[in-house]
């Protein structure tokens, strides 16, 4: 039960909730993209994020400096239910529906071409 503990701990934050929603849809998802879907600072879901690492709910690989990330492998039943509820129900909640209508915009392909204008 520890685990499954440590697993809801995690997701009661509705800002990481939300971060799983999108991932469970979208697959992998860079940081940039997720703060611009979410309207929060890209330092603030960084740190959401470590936490749902640290759980285990996430995983992260690094694209030149953008760090994408995706839900891990589930590591058991619960987990797997959980993921596929996530896709099959919350994407049809409103904020869920709106964070994916943001989350469809390029955000990090904009910052690189301003980037380099500079």
């Amino acid at each position: 039960m520890r685990t499954e503990s440590l697993l809801f701990k995690a997701l009661s934050d509705p800002t990481r909730l939300r971060i799983a929603a999108l991932l469970s849809v979208k697959r992998e998802v860079c940081v940039c993209t997720l703060a611009a879907a979410l309207e929060a600072r890209d330092f603030k879901i960084s740190r959401h994020l470590a936490i749902l690492r640290a759980a285990g709910v996430v995983q992260a690989r690094r694209e030149g400096t953008w760090m994408h990330y995706r839900l891990a492998s589930p590591r058991s039943e619960v987990e797997r239910c959980l993921f596929e509820c996530f896709r099959r129900h919350l994407k049809d909640h409103p904020t869920v529906r709106a964070d994916l209508k943001r989350l469809d915009r390029p955000v990090c392909a904009v910052r690189a071409a301003s980037n380099d204008r500079r």
